[in-house]
């Protein structure tokens, strides 16, 4: 068991502050920090803080996989640690954007390798072979668009817009299976000629600011929300595919899981992720970056879903909270210390077998493990391998722990 320290990911839409605060370092920090990786993923492996120095998790793995991962681990995932945990902080909305599927992922990386795209190119879209189910837990409120709201819903926000050049569009969702009307209309605006964006997308903006001067209240999330993306990204089709995705809005320890297919943009906040260990992403729109409209239709799925849908399920154990999720690649808890727990050892429920992440977002905990024991603050985090055993905590006040280990 060692502390590990997370490779920062500078992008655009990052904080200067929030991951700098989160792990205690100067405040603002040089660039816009966008994520905290703690995990093995070759693009950028965290990195493990042992009595011999500091190396990367990638290596620990590659030099021990039996006794990092465990046998149980290795069987299913190969020497390979099939999860990735991440500190998101976004201070700006992200692309719209989507995960492929497994079999969506390995089709996509073998067909861009034979026609040549390097795995580090910025026009690729496939860099591994897995797919890439996610769940986010918000650290502080935290906003999404996400998952094609119902279609009969979606009329009533387009009605009361009372925008006259959504009408010829309503009628794609009318009639007719759900999904099939949201793929007809998404396809119809993403593809979109840019003269007729440019005249769309004013009106649907000026629409939006009529219904929040109207003092309306059903729709003002959506409202607002698409008046930002269209402030940040004037004339693109993103603004107009973001009409019909729900509005998801976290609270410290809530959560969102997406699994593959499911179109999305994180708007603000700061939250733990994980995911299986992949950097697949198909992007849609309100972004800079590539833009792959026609393989980005290919990996969506079109089945509607309301904002509670997306919410995860929660079973409580003593201590830990687990969120429920399908991902055979993780399993995601978090341990609360507080009243009667503290100032004496308490035994963590057993995860499953495998090695576990573990993140402090609060107070100061001791954790006990076979090989020793070591302190964790908050933002730091510590990397416990499979054969170190089942853990124990102490905590002299209040505090939180995040795990990450293996799915069942």
């Amino acid at each position: 068991m060692d502390l590990l320290r997370g490779a920062i990911r500078t992008y655009a839409w990052g904080s200067r502050t929030a991951i700098a605060d989160f792990t205690g370092r100067p405040v603002p920090a040089p660039h816009p920090e966008a994520e905290l990786w703690l995990g093995a993923h070759p693009a950028d492996p965290a990195w493990v803080q042992t009595p011999d120095g500091e190396h990367s998790l990638l290596d620990a793995l590659r030099a021990d996989p039996e006794g990092q991962l465990g046998s149980a681990v290795r069987s299913r995932f190969g020497d390979v640690l099939p999860f990735l945990v991440k500190v998101l902080a976004a201070d700006e909305p992200l692309s719209l954007q989507a995960h492929p599927s497994t079999e969506q992922a390995v089709e996509g990386f073998a067909r861009e390798d034979r026609l040549g795209v390097p795995v580090n190119s910025p026009v690729r879209n496939y860099r591994d072979r897995s797919h890439k189910p996610e769940i986010l837990i918000a650290l502080e409120p935290f906003d999404a668009m996400a998952g094609f709201r119902p279609a009969a819903q979606t009329i009533e926000l387009l009605r009361a817009l009372a925008v006259s050049e959504l009408d010829p569009y309503v009628a794609l969702l009318s009639g007719g299976a759900e999904s099939d009307g949201l793929r007809a209309l998404f396809t119809t605006w993403i593809t979109l000629p840019q003269p007729e964006l440019d005249v769309l997308v004013p009106a649907v903006l000026e629409g939006a600011i009529n219904y929040v001067q109207s003092g309306a209240t059903e729709f003002v999330a959506e409202a607002r929300a698409i008046l930002e993306l269209g402030e940040r990204y004037p004339g693109d089709a993103g603004v107009l595919a973001a009409l019909l995705l729900n509005c998801v809005h976290l609270e410290a320890g809530e959560a969102i899981y997406l699994p593959a297919g499911n179109l999305h943009s994180y708007l603000r906040g700061v939250g733990v992720e994980v995911m299986a260990n992949s950097d697949n992403v198909l992007r849609g729109g309100l972004t800079p970056k590539h833009v792959d409209v026609p393989e980005l239709l290919r990996v969506l799925n079109f089945t509607p879903a309301t904002a509670d849908d997306l919410h995860p399920g929660i079973e409580r154990d003593g201590i830990e909270c687990s969120y429920l999720t399908p991902a055979d690649e993780f399993a995601v808890s978090v341990l609360h210390l507080d009243g009667a727990d503290l100032g004496h050892e308490v035994d963590a429920p057993c995860p499953h077998e495998g090695p576990q992440i573990l993140i402090c977002s609060q107070g100061e905990v001791d954790v006990v493990a076979k090989s020793g024991e070591l302190t964790l603050e908050r933002g730091s985090a510590a990397w416990v391998s499979a054969d170190e055993g089942p853990i124990r905590l102490v905590a002299a006040r209040a505090a939180t722990l995040f795990r990450a280990t293996v799915g069942i």
